[in-house]
């Protein structure tokens, strides 16, 4: 997390702004003046106090999302609009410190996975200059792939959050639909469009999601996280992946580093299993292929017909096209999404995520600008185009990059409100430390039998809860020895007693309730008052009298290692 002073990063991102050899990547910039101001804001407010999460952090914006005061552009000049109101993401991340520079390039409205289709230049990949960045979000990938700023938003429908990240060996996380408030976005297909964040690492973006993940009012298709949401991926993931067959599109190398990244997971524990991509991909073909592409023509196919000038040919064509599908043919594509959604779900149960190449390829940027048909943009999204179809949330990880074939990553994609066990998986994959992308559910002390390594502490993995911290109680709690199988201990208030170690765990509210539910007596749960003044809840019991004090040990593992019981395993990986 951040280093510098809120000024010092700033600075910072001007002078590599200044010196940075690609081209291409911004459609305007704040005044460093205006950027210094806004930091310095930001220090006073430390300084009388605030917390601000994301302070020492500068950040980007897709010139498809608005920041008052600036043009949106959607990467086409005659578009043009000055913003009175920031998109309220953009409002939430400069709440908590983060500093705003600039609006970055991207394919025109949004439409496209190359990175070439927009009036104001191509940028390159940061990794392989000959080749393309991505789209539709190319400016904020490469923007943050350079270090020119800490992280960036990008707009995720097709997969534009995460081919960009690819290309560049970045993070691209996609959160589930809704869940990042989309007002202010100039709209591409608004039932699927999504705001994405791009990092360098797995843990800044899970930070930047934990601030930006609120509802708007503003925003029609809100959504919030529900309390079922699991916080943790499994303690033994299983992740499906394609079937060879669904590879035959990969070059070799690709295809090979995609086995070695399939062979890493196995590595670390996860079981993979083989399934059909087939209604995955026939999915994702209907978002241009098919009658969804009419949401385009809704949102910008006017716009493009009255103002030709600077429109670019393929956008263009991409539109017109759009304006001729019957709505019969719209309604009829949507029932046949509704029931290849419903096969890909019968696929992936007891499956905690999806792994896929982010792309098939990462072309050279001679020969996307030489297809004049887009065909190579079409390929681009055959592992991408299905997952807002779908209701679903991803994160693209790096995985290789080579001269001869470009840089190649894969993608971890879960049900809707799953995102935190993708999030799990791509920090374990990468050897990250575990990243919390939300603040939602309730945490829970333990200080016996549910510890991790003991034998109840699967009971909070299976349930979707996290390890948050090693915790001790306040001095006035005593440990009884609880009857019964396993053994446990009972924390009870006392007038005179320890500070009792233990941990915090956190759980999905409904995942509580149920662990409540099967508490034997005289187990319950409680408020306890820990050592740093807070209060939590905990699991606490009465004591009817007749148990033997275990207090002088000094907690839980004290007493099984004087007992002579087996010593407690590893914290679990994705605790």
């Amino acid at each position: 997390m951040p280093t510098l002073s809120p000024t010092a990063a700033v600075a910072r991102s001007y002078a590599r702004i200044a010196a940075a050899h690609s081209s291409h990547v911004w459609i305007s910039l704040q005044d460093e003046s205006a950027a210094l101001n806004e930091a310095w804001g930001v220090e006073r407010e430390l300084a009388a106090g605030r917390e601000m999460p994301l302070a020492g952090l500068t950040f980007a914006v897709k010139d498809n999302i608005d920041v008052a005061g600036l043009r949106t552009t959607a990467a086409h000049p005659g578009f043009d609009r000055r913003a009175v109101v920031s998109a309220s993401v953009v409002s939430r991340l400069r709440a908590a410190g983060a500093v705003f520079i600039g609006k970055t390039n991207l394919d025109q409205f949004a439409t496209g996975l190359v990175g070439t289709r927009s009036p104001f230049g191509q940028p390159s990949s940061a990794l392989a200059p000959e080749r393309v960045s991505g789209g539709s979000s190319s400016g904020s990938a490469v923007a943050v792939a350079e270090g020119l700023v800490d992280f960036s938003l990008g707009t995720d429908t097709a997969g534009s959050g995460r081919v960009p990240a690819a290309f560049n060996g970045i993070i691209g996380l996609k959160p589930t639909y809704g869940l990042v408030a989309a007002d202010g976005v100039v709209p591409a297909c608004p039932s699927y469009d999504c705001v994405s964040v791009f990092a360098p690492t797995v843990a800044l973006s899970a930070a930047v999601l934990r601030i930006a993940s609120a509802p708007s009012e503003r925003y029609p298709h809100s959504r919030v996280l529900p309390d079922t949401a699991p916080l943790s991926a499994p303690r033994d993931p299983v992740v499906a992946i394609p079937q060879d067959r669904d590879l035959t599109s990969l070059p070799e190398a690709f295809r090979t580093a995609f086995a070695g990244a399939i062979a890493q997971l196995v590595g670390r524990g996860v079981t993979v299993q083989k399934i059909d991509f087939s209604p995955f991909a026939q999915a994702g073909r209907l978002l241009y292929e098919g009658g969804l592409v009419a949401e385009r023509a809704a949102s910008f196919g006017r716009f493009l017909a009255e103002h030709p000038e600077g429109t670019d040919p393929h956008v263009g064509r991409i539109a017109a096209h759009a304006e001729e599908i019957p709505g019969v043919t719209v309604i009829q594509d949507q029932q046949v999404l509704a029931e290849l959604t419903r096969r890909g779900r019968e696929l992936l149960q007891g499956v905690d995520a999806l792994v896929v190449p982010t792309a098939p390829e990462h072309p050279l940027m001679t020969d996307v600008l030489a297809d004049d048909a887009g065909l190579i943009n079409t390929g681009l999204g055959t592992f991408t185009n299905f997952v807002n179809l779908m209701d679903m949330a991803a994160i693209a990880v790096p995985v290789t990059h080579t001269t001869g074939d470009g840089a190649f990553g894969i993608t971890f994609v879960t049900r809707a409100f799953h995102d935190q066990v993708g999030i799990d998986l791509a920090a374990d994959f990468l050897r990250e430390p575990p990243a919390l992308s939300t603040t939602a559910g309730i945490d829970l002390a333990v200080f016996g039998a549910h510890l991790h390594g003991q034998p109840l502490n699967r009971q909070l993995t299976d349930l979707g809860g996290r390890y948050i911290d090693d915790i001790t109680t306040a001095t006035n709690h005593r440990l009884y020895l609880a009857e019964g199988s396993p053994p446990r201990p009972i924390v009870a208030p006392s007038a005179s007693g320890i500070s009792v170690p233990g941990e915090l765990w956190r759980l999905p509210l409904t995942s509580l309730a149920r662990l409540l539910t099967g508490l034997p007596a005289p187990m319950g749960l409680g408020q306890v008052s820990l050592s740093d003044g807070r209060t939590v809840c905990g699991f606490i019991g009465q004591v009817q009298g007749v148990e033997r004090d275990i207090t002088s040990f000094g907690g839980w593992r004290a007493y099984l290692d004087a007992a002579g019981e087996a010593a407690p395993a590893p914290l679990p990986v994705h605790a």
